[in-house]
């Protein structure tokens, strides 16, 4: 099961509940405004370990006081909300809380102990915790006497569902009964947990909830507890914080390596990768599909097209996980013989201040054969390929019949409006579209171009706004022609078009001298904040450096805008917003949410994460991995055999090396020098390498 999702304030909106056209609907659909928290609690301070459908909320003393959202939850349900550490009638000065992986936490305190006449404790106490809950907690003695120690858990849960927590209306926790060698809780619908501890207490309290023990440590010695947490019995673990017990893992996710002049790189894409396979959920009713939940802790429910980006950008540690995603995905498409045959479902989600709510669903569908034809050109397997093409065709007929009115696509229903985001992933749809169509053997590659060509005209004549500066890119046309020329980070999608055979770039929607100007625009100060790229820019109407629309940075944008400025030559601009990635990641322990304040960034200052943004999230974590080999810019054919290298030249974190990664089925590693030349140093047999 997935954990539920619980909308953040002022992003999703109600969507119709009918397929009708236009009005997307489907899996995930969100409740109305009336039915929100006036606020979400804040997580940005907790320690999050994430092994879905398994995850723990911890406060950085290691105590789970019951407090807020912390606890352990699986599913979207809490297990346990209390968990209260005594060692002889007081709690370990905390010191230290600290995620040793996506999935574990550690916690340090010590104690001063009786008859002990100076400042220095004489006993340390370590909690190690795993999101499934299963917790060591271990003292360690550093006195020269033999010490005998009451050890004492106060244990609790309400039982209570996430949406619950995360709005304040959580219940009373509930009574326990003594079971095993712990205690179990058991609610009026059925449900239950135990907690079990290894050694046996030597005492349980149910009515109050505490387990105790006497430990004895001798002179430098130590004593441990374990705790396990058990849903329905205490003979089933809830689930696995490892890659065993049905977790998704390496095998959709290599485990790839960055090693440079600057560590940075290698310690975010390590922590990323850890994220993303932290992330990976199945569906309840496909095992065997497994994706990448939108964030934790809010939003964790079905496949979105958030899921499907962020397989796109993985697609360098592997192309299972885009499989995976894309066949969850389909299952949302509509059928059937009318104007929205090939649709894919989807909720809407607000845009700002200036747009109506778009459609995730059209999202999506301009997503997939994208991302299917890149797939392919990663080395994605041919079995896979025939199961899915049939999917992207019908995703691309959507397409062709959209476009085929006025030459635009327009979101989310039939009267607009025309948003210059849509148009982008509509031309990169129909480009990759027709390339997978050609290497396919399939028909409709000329007709696909035909469109990109269309649209392209009709976008630079409807689309682009001459002004004294230069010029800029408008973010939308309304029904009634009205122009929106609002500039914020979404203009990064007209840079960002794909890869087609050969390893060549696919033209965007811009030519050669708009794309300087969109470039020069991306690096300004208006733009750039100095953490990453805004989503709106600060001189224009409505900008909020907290609106998630409206101002505030998205790791997804950002990394979109590295990645195109860089394969399009302005790596001047691509190297600012990449470094000021890197910056904001150090400052978020390199774990980054998926949208922080758009605030201009000053000397000694720090990024500051948006209240209702999900830490760690999918397209962050993926968007770190694409931002980085940015830096190499490896381009995969491995339908003709060949894979080339594109690197940075002005190498803006010096020397790197990147191992682990995965083209054409087998490890793939790229080594780019100070002087910004690159070596491809393995590569599959075979394969025809270039730089």
């Amino acid at each position: 099961m997935a954990l539920s999702p619980v909308p953040a304030p002022g992003r999703p909106t109600g969507p119709p509940t009918g397929p009708a056209p236009g009005r997307p609907s489907g899996p995930g659909v969100a409740p109305s405004r009336a039915a929100r928290p006036a606020e979400l609690p804040s997580v940005h301070d907790a320690l999050l370990c994430v092994a879905l459908p398994a995850l723990a909320v911890c406060a950085e003393h290691g105590q789970l006081t019951g407090e807020g959202p912390e606890g352990v939850y699986t599913a979207g349900r809490r297990l346990l909300s209390r968990c209260v550490l005594r060692v002889a009638g007081r709690e370990p000065v905390a010191l230290q809380g600290r995620m040793a992986a996506a999935d574990r936490a550690v916690f340090l305190g010590v104690l001063r102990l009786p008859g002990d006449t100076g400042p220095d404790p004489g006993l340390s106490v370590e909690r190690t915790r795993s999101a499934d809950g299963t917790e060591r907690i271990t003292l360690r003695s550093a006195v020269a006497r033999p010490l005998r120690l009451p050890v004492e858990i106060s244990l609790g849960t309400d039982l209570a569902d996430l949406g619950a927590v995360a709005s304040g209306r959580s219940g009373p926790e509930l009574s326990a009964s003594v079971h095993g060698t712990g205690l179990r809780w058991t609610d009026g619908g059925g449900r239950a947990v135990a907690v079990t501890a290894d050694p046996p207490p030597m005492d349980a309290l149910a009515a109050a909830g505490v387990l105790r023990w006497e430990a004895e440590l001798a002179p430098g010695g130590t004593y441990t507890v374990r705790l396990r947490v058990h849903e329905g019995s205490a003979v089933r673990p809830t689930a696995s914080s490892g890659g065993g017990a049905g977790r998704p893992g390496g095998h959709l996710l290599a485990e790839a390596h960055a090693e440079s002049d600057d560590p940075r790189p290698g310690e975010l894409l390590r922590t990323s990768v850890e994220d993303l396979r932290a992330l990976l959920q199945r569906d309840p009713a496909h095992p065997a599909d497994v994706h990448l939940a939108a964030g934790v802790p809010w939003r964790c429910g079905p496949v979105t097209a958030e899921a499907l980006w962020a397989a796109r950008m993985a697609l360098p540690l592997g192309t299972r996980l885009a499989v995976t995603t894309l066949r969850a995905l389909g299952r949302a498409q509509l059928s059937g013989d009318g104007p929205e045959a090939g649709r894919m479902r989807g909720p809407l989600r607000d845009a700002g201040p200036h747009l109506p709510p778009r459609c995730t669903g059209i999202e999506a569908t301009l997503a997939f054969p994208a991302v299917l034809a890149e797939a392919r050109r990663w080395g994605l397997p041919t079995a896979d390929l025939e199961e899915l093409l049939p999917v992207a065709e019908r995703c691309l007929g959507w397409l062709r019949r959209a476009a085929g009115g006025t030459g635009l696509v327009p979101d989310p229903g039939p009267a607009g409006p025309w948003r210059a985001e849509t148009q982008a992933h509509a031309h990169r749809a129909a480009l990759l579209g027709a390339d997978l169509l050609d290497g396919c053997g399939r028909p409709g590659g000329d007709g696909l171009r035909e469109t990109a060509r269309t649209l392209r005209e009709r976008f630079r004549r409807d689309f682009w706004l001459d002004d004294p500066g230069g010029g800029r890119p408008a973010a939308a046309r309304g029904p009634d022609g009205r122009i929106l020329p609002h500039l914020g980070g979404w203009a990064a999608h007209l840079l960002d078009t794909g890869l087609l055979g050969g390893g060549r770039y696919a033209r965007g929607l811009l030519d050669r001298a708009e794309s300087e100007q969109l470039a020069r625009l991306l690096g300004a100060p208006a733009l750039d904040s100095g953490w990453g790229l805004r989503g709106l820019g600060v001189k224009e109407p409505g900008h909020n450096p907290f609106g998630h629309r409206a101002g505030a940075v998205r790791v997804h944008e950002t990394a979109v805008a590295v990645a195109g400025l860089a394969a399009v030559g302005h790596e001047k601009e691509a190297a600012s917003l990449l470094r000021g990635l890197l910056d904001a990641a150090e400052a978020f322990t390199y774990r980054l949410p998926e949208m922080y304040a758009g605030e201009q960034r000053t000397a000694g200052g720090r990024p500051v994460p948006h209240p209702a943004a999900c830490r760690p999230a999918a397209v962050a974590a993926a968007g770190a991995v694409h931002a980085l080999l940015a830096l190499a810019g490896i381009r995969p054919d491995a339908p003709g055999r060949s894979v080339s290298a594109h690197p940075m030249r002005s190498a803006p974190v010096g020397a790197i090396r990147f191992s682990g990664l995965v083209v054409a089925g087998e490890p793939f590693a790229v080594r780019v020098g100070r002087l910004g030349l690159g070596m491809v140093e393995e590569a599959a047999e075979g394969l025809q390498l270039g730089v």
